[in-house]
């Protein structure tokens, strides 16, 4: 589709395009994995409803006084919707005066006329994270919508909505990007040179909006490649000194995610700066920085002040700094994302599929570590860090979680 902004999914192009040239659905469900491009795709698909530009003409032009309204995030016939707050969740909000941010608002925002032209456009980022009451209070205007008005819904986890939401929408799922489009879109911008925007491409797991990110914020891939790294020498290391490092990659993963939080935020100026490759480094060279810093032998302490990091001393001079217990689960999330990959390349390296690995600057150190853990290990260590995950999205301590897995992680020689 001419204009759009979204990377593959050429489906979903043709059926947005489709929309744009007909009369789009009321409401319509974009499902996919976390940074795929479904916001992308339903931007590129208010920009083509309100562009401004001649029916049969291509839309979005992005030319018109719409287009560039839209580009700037200032159309006023454009709401969004996102989570908010340390818990990420969208509420429902108060009634009479609902506070900007919840779907009582956005309802209330719908209700009035369109400003620029006759059509109006809503789109829910993670609507997933939408509560049952923020949901319900949604569903009326699902199924009575405003004349011209289409509501977007973008859903990494659709089982969290419910049914009867669901059901009201037209749905699309959209998977993986290919790793070529990926690469080449980096390439093209200049945000990454050949083997940098290949490296991102494959770390993102063809999610286009993760790459970017990396590509944006050069020191996240430097940081990820350490905690691989890291993860690796863990393999042969004695049980009591992985449990005393076990803190510092959950630390060192907290890093990253602030990282890419940056690299989320940067404008276009900052997307434009170079991405610096990570170069060669010496297998242990990670983990003689961990080393360094951890504290051995130091006992996992119960939560406690959510508020506070575990075992940190509030009172000692030249203690860490309090980190929340939300922030503490991205960290956590994040080092499993980054696990998963690893055991998956490792498992590959031994079967000799060493050119379908996720990151591909780690082959020194993957085939450094061949023979430490076979295929079959790594698949039950694989459904390990998948049951992890799941139990992070409940009430578990998130260190106690690392604990556990760096006690199981352990190659043939320490078995």
């Amino acid at each position: 589709m001419d204009g759009a902004h979204t990377i593959g999914h050429e489906a979903a192009l043709g059926a947005v395009h489709r929309m744009i040239a007909g009369t789009p659905p009321h409401a319509i469900l974009f499902v996919g994995p976390a940074g795929v491009g479904k916001t992308t795709l339903a931007l590129d698909l208010a920009a083509g409803v309100l562009c401004a530009a001649d029916r049969g003409t291509s839309r979005p032009c992005r030319a018109c006084r719409s287009c560039r309204l839209i580009a700037s995030g200032n159309h006023p016939d454009l709401h969004r919707l996102a989570p908010a707050g340390a818990g990420g969740q969208i509420t429902i909000g108060k009634r009479g005066d609902p506070d900007r941010g919840t779907v009582r608002a956005l309802i209330a925002e719908l209700a009035l006329l369109p400003v620029e032209g006759r059509a109006r456009v809503a789109i829910v980022e993670a609507a997933e994270r939408m509560n049952d009451d923020a949901q319900s209070a949604l569903l009326k205007t699902l199924e009575e919508p405003p004349a011209g008005m289409v509501i977007v819904l973008c859903a990494a986890d659709e089982e969290r909505l419910l049914e009867t939401v669901r059901s009201r929408c037209v749905r699309y799922r959209l998977g993986p990007a290919s790793i070529r489009d990926i690469e080449a879109f980096l390439a093209d911008r200049g945000l990454a040179d050949a083997p940098m925007a290949a490296r991102l491409a494959r770390i993102s797991s063809g999610r286009p909006g993760i790459a970017l990110t990396y590509a944006r914020a050069p020191e996240a891939a430097l940081i990820r490649a350490e905690l691989a790294r890291s993860l690796i020498d863990l393999l042969d290391t004695r049980v009591a000194r992985r449990l005393a490092l076990a803190r510092e990659l959950v630390a060192r993963s907290g890093d990253l995610v602030r990282a890419l939080a940056a690299g989320v935020e940067a404008d276009d100026g900052g997307a434009d700066a170079p991405v610096a490759a990570s170069g060669p480094r010496g297998r242990g060279r990670a983990r003689k920085g961990l080393e360094q810093t951890a504290a051995p032998g130091r006992a996992v302490p119960p939560e406690g002040d959510a508020a506070t990091t575990p075992g940190d001393d509030a009172g000692d001079e030249g203690a860490a700094p309090k980190v929340s217990a939300a922030e503490r689960r991205r960290a956590v999330a994040q080092l499993l994302e980054i696990w998963r990959d690893l055991a998956r390349d490792l498992a590959l390296v031994e079967l000799g599929e060493g050119r379908a690995l996720r990151d591909p600057s780690l082959i020194d150190d993957l085939g450094a570590a061949r023979g430490q853990l076979d295929p079959q290990s790594a698949a039950r260590f694989l459904e390990r860090l998948l049951a992890a995950g799941e139990l992070l999205e409940g009430n578990v301590v998130p260190e106690l979680l690392v604990d556990d897995l760096v006690v199981r992680w352990r190659g043939r020689a320490v078995a």
